[in-house]
């Protein structure tokens, strides 16, 4: 088969593009810019385009199937062209589904923890040996790609994101995936471009619901507000399966998982993750993997990347990054520190970049999120908002939005490194929370530069 991707070097899109060529099929691609780490992926399985720009003549007749991203736009020059020749155009997740559609496939949504639920599953599936396809949205120690595709596996593990589907799919991604076996981690409100009110949000997942398939299950954190109201209602002949957190305690900084009369060390801690690793551990039972597999598997999983990640330590100063952004993200990353190192001092540090957290009219939800840090400061870059055409915000609305007068806010990377560079405490942990990477400062300079001991 001969595939061409339109904007190949999109995070996702050229980790499909590498499975669809490990898988044996023959992949063309076109992009108006490719950056780190795609680009030298791409480069190294001799995928990456010659020129960058979008051109006409690649889309051709003979191709069978165009893959769309969601970087490109409705009046793409090739999409057009697709479209003119009649040629199968597909998105991500409907050529994922095209993909999955003999598999039984498991489908992981939720506003927070889709991410680490998929990468403990996956973790949990590998120590037990068994086969699967998946799609994960962060890469995971111990797999070359975040998306396998073979012929021969019988499972297919999803990470369903809410966001929409392509430019001209406005469908969230996980409507498309019409799982076998579901989870759903908790509802909070995000992605306020797309979905202009709570409700209308809420109803996305109604939607995933009702998409399950006949005789297959949800499984849902009946810790969650939203998730005890609409879950427990669905029809459409699935099986509910409520989860809540596990026994647990934490000693001398490490938390350990309380599992029948047996204690188990584990490598990831908070309540969210707790939380995280219940939802996987009945996802595993669904397919036939016992507890006491789980538990021996999961005391190696380390996290997925950038999911409360240790970037360096020394003995007296620790530096976590985490893709918190979202209000429940943040505040739910923030606790888990806290509880996890209650004798230590925690500076937490927020970046403001994506749509919802630059949106004056959204800081309201971030009230009181920060307030549990010992020092509290929040990042921007202006140039956001200009590429976002977003009105311009001051420190004084942040600090308003946050109900958090002494919050200290900065919009220049520079002096935000010379104030975390500057803390003296010498029992310290940085939480430096961000979806993107406060502009490239060095985090690991934090802990004295000398990285993990």
């Amino acid at each position: 088969m001969l595939v061409h991707f339109i904007a190949i070097g999109g995070s996702a899109m050229h980790n499909l593009a590498i499975a669809l060529h490990q898988k044996g099929l023959t992949i063309t691609g076109s992009d108006d810019e490719i950056f780190e780490p795609s680009r030298s992926r791409l480069a190294a399985c001799n995928l990456l385009p010659a020129a960058q720009g979008w051109d006409v003549s690649r889309i051709t007749p003979d191709l069978d199937a165009v893959i769309l991203g969601m970087h490109a736009k409705a009046d793409n020059p090739e999409l057009l062209r697709a479209k003119e020749l009649g040629l199968k155009i597909f998105s991500y997740p409907e050529y994922l589904y095209e993909q999955s559609k003999d598999k039984v496939r498991i489908v992981i949504g939720g506003s927070h923890g889709k991410t680490t639920i998929t990468a403990m599953i996956l973790h949990v599936f590998r120590h037990a040996g068994i086969d699967c396809d998946y799609m994960v949205g962060a890469q995971l120690e111990g797999f070359d790609v975040m998306v396998r595709l073979t012929s021969e596996a019988r499972f297919m593990v999803i990470e369903g994101d809410e966001y929409l589907t392509s430019p001209i799919d406005l469908r969230p991604k996980f409507h498309l995936y019409k799982p076998d076996i579901a989870l759903l981690s908790g509802i909070a409100w995000d992605h306020i471009n797309v979905f202009p009110t709570f409700e209308n949000y809420i109803d996305q997942f109604v939607i995933f619901i009702g998409q399950i398939s006949q005789g297959g299950c949800l499984i849902y954190c009946d810790e969650d507000a939203e998730l005890k109201r609409i879950c427990p209602g669905s029809g459409n002949g699935i099986t509910l399966i409520p989860y809540s957190m596990p026994s647990s305690e934490i000693k001398n900084g490490v938390t350990y998982l309380h599992s029948e009369d047996q204690t188990f060390p584990l490598q990831v801690f908070g309540k969210h993750n707790l939380l995280n690793l219940n939802g996987a551990r009945l996802v595993c039972r669904q397919v036939g993997i016992s507890d006491t597999t789980f538990n021996e598997a999961i005391q190696t999983f380390k996290g997925a990347s950038k999911r409360l990640e240790l970037i360096a330590k020394n003995d007296k100063r620790s530096v976590y990054k985490d893709f918190a952004h979202a209000p429940s993200k943040v505040k739910a990353t923030l606790m888990a520190v806290k509880e996890q190192f209650p004798e230590r001092k925690v500076l937490a540090c927020l970046e403001l970049h994506t749509y919802s957290s630059l949106n004056k009219d959204f800081l309201g939800h971030y009230a009181a999120t920060l307030d549990p840090a010992d020092e509290a400061l929040v990042y921007f870059n202006p140039h956001a908002l200009q590429l976002k055409r977003l009105p311009v915000i001051t420190p004084e609305q942040i600090r308003e939005g946050f109900a958090n007068s002494k919050l200290e806010v900065f919009n220049d990377s520079t002096l935000l490194m010379e104030r975390l560079m500057k803390e003296e405490s010498n029992d310290c942990v940085y939480l430096m929370m961000s979806s993107g990477n406060f502009d490239g400062i060095n985090l690991a300079e934090l802990a004295g530069g000398i990285g993990e001991e």
